[in-house]
């Protein structure tokens, strides 16, 4: 035997009706109160201040993997194009071969 009962209520309906307690305005509050915390915690601070303190190391590290790629680049650019020429040009002699 199987029953089924369908109940069409709103939330707030339910809640009545199962004795819960209404926190919609409690979370209402918290809510405002949060709110005005951000805004003025962001209307204190400056754009660049924001970002220094979210990223204190972010930047110094960006510049020096920057430094790195572009030494990497300049010192090591003939031998990694060798490399990977003979690695393409290779693959092309392959497929010649199969055919």
């Amino acid at each position: 035997m199987k029953i089924t009962i369908d109940i069409d209520c709103t939330p707030e309906e339910a809640r009545t009706f199962l004795g819960l307690p209404d926190v919609q305005p409690m979370q209402q509050a918290l809510m405002d109160q949060l709110q005005d915390r951000m805004a003025s915690y962001l209307q204190a601070m400056e754009p660049e201040a924001m970002v220094r303190t979210w990223l204190p190391l972010g930047l110094q590290n960006w510049e020096q993997m920057q430094k790195m790629f572009w030494s990497q680049m300049a010192g090591g650019g003939s031998g990694g194009g060798a490399s990977g020429g003979g690695g393409l040009g290779g693959g092309g002699r392959t497929g010649g071969d199969d055919d």
